[in-house]
């Protein structure tokens, strides 16, 4: 009897083991799956690709001077990399990860947004006080659009008629006919224009303003300015749901965030979420925004729905840029400093893992990596060797 009770507890405990290994382990794809993260080295001139099936460096790839903007085509398998200092944009074909055309634009770019339909591509080039519309297809310039002074990010409306442009240098918001490539309207905001937020349903358009601790509300059917929402010091950067209901926003010389009503265009609350809040990002299923510390080295898991943060995890030095992968499961966090990144794996919390965001790994990066992007594709041909 005693032999057979020894015999049951170590055929359980067996099992027990050979589940725990089989949930640490990766996601089994199939040979034709690809997924990768593209990282942008402002300092080293590069991009690292980080194959998000293994979590190991597949590639780096050299483009531009000072890359800082980068973005994904969501109907084809291309990455736009903006250059900084050499003012163009590196196209990556993401089949072979290499640079298969660099389109020249103005003066001092920083970001590139890419039309839903992945025909256009928008660059706000600051030195120059323009936006670059790029055909994507063709990989040239359609056209220069004269807009405010500094311009610091070109966003493009769900639809693809509307480009919304902040005006860092004159406190303005250019809102862009993208279909007749002229300004069809000029909207004064508040000091220091920077990040831009859309909602889905393309009817307004969030600007925060770095200079005055504020957000500005602005309707893009009638061309006019809603609202001038006060939030923390230095907004930094808009995460918005992806129902569109509220707004998230790092307020980076405040340690907190401040949370917007769009429908209302109402403050709801603030919440004190770390060191000098950098960048957010929020699941797919509107339940949980992950904020970048930058300065304590810490990343903040903000539970929306009970209203308070869950959950603090280290990771590098000086946290900035951040992305999920397709499945959601693991957190990329880029650490400009340290110039590697911080992947978080996330999984359901039992009695024998209890705690639901472990470290999975750090893989190294180059200098100062500061954006990054994740594509997700299927080959459409053989396997490539």
């Amino acid at each position: 009897m005693k032999k057979l009770l020894i015999l049951v507890l170590l055929c359980g405990l067996a099992a027990l083991g050979y589940w725990y290994f089989q949930e640490r382990q990766l996601p089994v794809y199939g040979p034709l799956y690809r997924e990768y993260a593209y990282v942008t080295n402002g300092k080293s001139n590069s991009v690292t690709v980080i194959d998000l099936r293994t979590f190991q460096t597949a590639k780096t790839i050299a483009v531009g001077a000072e890359p800082t903007g980068i973005a994904a085509n969501g109907k084809k398998n291309e990455i736009y990399v903006v250059n900084s200092v050499s003012d163009n944009v590196s196209v990556i074909d993401a089949e072979r990860n290499a640079v298969v055309a660099t389109i020249g634009v103005h003066a001092a770019p920083y970001f590139i947004d890419v039309s839903e339909d992945g025909k256009r591509g928008y660059v706000a080039n600051s030195r120059s006080n323009n936006v670059s519309v790029i055909d994507l297809d063709k990989r040239t310039v359609a056209g220069n659009v004269r807009v405010g002074v500094a311009p610091g990010l070109a966003r493009v409306s769900p639809d693809g008629g509307t480009v919304v442009v902040s005006n860092r240098g004159d406190g303005t918001v250019s809102l862009l006919d993208a279909w007749r490539l002229r300004v069809r309207d000029t909207v004064a905001v508040c000091p220091q224009p920077q990040d831009i937020a859309i909602l889905p349903d393309n009817s307004k358009a969030f600007v925060a303003c770095a200079g005055s601790g504020q957000v500005a509300s602005i309707d893009l059917k009638n061309d006019k300015l809603l609202a001038l929402l006060d939030v923390g010091k230095t907004p930094v950067n808009l995460a918005l749901k992806p129902d569109g209901g509220e707004l998230m926003v790092a307020n980076f010389d405040s340690d907190n965030i401040s949370i917007i009503e769009t429908t209302t265009n109402e403050v709801g609350a603030s919440y004190l979420i770390g060191t000098r809040p950098a960048r957010g990002i929020v699941t797919s299923d509107n339940s949980r925004l992950y904020v970048s510390n930058f300065g304590s080295n810490s990343v903040a898991v903000y539970d929306i729905d009970l209203g308070k943060v869950i959950a603090s995890l280290p990771v590098g030095s000086h946290p900035d840029g951040l992305a999920l992968s397709r499945s959601e499961n693991y957190l990329l966090v880029l650490n400009s400093q340290s110039g590697d990144i911080t992947v978080i794996q996330r999984r359901k919390a039992t009695r024998i893992e209890p705690t639901e965001y472990s470290l999975l790994t750090m893989i190294p990066a180059g200098v100062q990596p500061n954006n990054i992007v994740v594509k997700s594709f299927v080959l459409a041909g053989p396997v490539q060797k």
